[in-house]
C-alpha cells in the first residue's frame, strides 16, 4: 500500500471515529439549529399576517386653515385585514378643535368623547379631562386591506406637536380566525393642549399648594 493510500485511509478512519463520537452532539446541534430556524420562520408568518387601521398625520406638521390649522390623519388598513361596519380608531387626548370643522370620507360617522371609544384587546394611554376623536365606519361595504382608507381631520387653534396614543378596531379576513375582531394600538401626533384645557388640571395643583402652606408655616415656625 502506497503512502497516499495509508494517509488516506487513516484520515478516513479517524474522522469516522470522531463521526461515532460526536454523532450525539452533533444531531443535538443540527436539531438546534432546524428548530431555531423554523421558529424564526414561525414568527416571520405571525407578524407578517399582522393586520393594523394605522392614521399618520400629514402634512406634518399641520397646514395652516381658516381658524387655525388643519390635522388631517391619512389613514390606511393593513395585510389580512379589513374595514366592516361599526370597525372604528380613536385618537386619544386629542384635546380642543373647532366644533363642525371635521371631515371624513363617505361611510365614516365622527365622534368625540373624554373618554373612548376603545376597543376590547388593547388598553391605551386615555386622560379623561382631555378630548378623544374617533371616527367609525357605518358603510354596508367592507373595505379589504391593504388600502387607503382616506383622510380624517379637524381644524385646531395650534399646529404644536406632541405624541398621544392611537387605537382601532378592524375585522380579520383570513386563516381560521377569519371574521373575528383584531385591536391594535400605536402612537400619533396630536396638539400641545392649550391654556383653556390645562386650567382644570392647574386649579387643582393650585389648590394642593394653598392647602400645603399652612402646614408649611407651622413646620418653620416650630424649627
Amino acid at each position: 500500500m502506497g503512502a497516499a493510500q495509508q494517509i488516506t485511509r487513516i484520515f478516513f478512519v479517524d474522522f469516522a471515529c470522531w463521526i461515532s463520537h460526536n454523532r450525539r452532539g452533533l444531531f443535538t446541534t443540527l436539531m438546534g439549529k432546524t428548530f431555531f430556524l423554523s421558529l424564526l420562520a414561525f414568527g416571520a408568518t405571525i407578524f407578517s399576517a399582522r393586520g393594523d387601521i394605522i392614521p399618520d398625520l400629514s402634512p406634518n406638521p399641520p397646514a395652516a386653515a381658516i381658524g387655525g390649522f388643519t390635522w388631517n390623519y391619512a389613514t390606511n388598513v393593513t395585510v389580512n385585514q379589513s374595514v366592516q361596519h361599526g370597525d372604528f380608531f380613536t385618537i386619544y387626548d386629542f384635546g380642543n378643535f373647532v366644533s363642525g370643522s371635521n371631515l371624513q370620507p363617505t361611510g365614516w360617522a365622527f365622534s368625540s368623547s373624554l373618554s373612548g371609544t376603545n376597543p376590547s384587546f388593547v388598553i391605551p394611554t386615555d386622560n379623561p379631562a382631555v378630548l378623544n376623536l374617533t371616527w367609525t365606519y357605518t358603510g354596508t361595504t367592507p373595505i379589504n386591506g391593504t388600502a387607503a382608507l382616506g383622510d380624517f381631520s379637524v381644524v385646531t387653534s395650534t399646529n404644536q406637536l406632541k405624541d398621544s396614543d392611537f387605537a382601532a378596531q378592524a375585522t380579520r379576513v383570513s386563516g381560521p380566525n377569519a371574521g373575528s375582531k383584531i385591536d391594535n394600538v400605536g402612537r400619533v401626533s396630536v396638539p400641545v393642549p392649550e391654556m383653556s384645557a390645562l386650567l382644570p388640571i392647574l386649579s387643582i395643583c393650585g389648590a394642593g399648594f394653598v392647602a400645603a402652606i399652612p402646614s408649611f408655616l407651622r413646620r418653620r415656625k416650630m424649627s
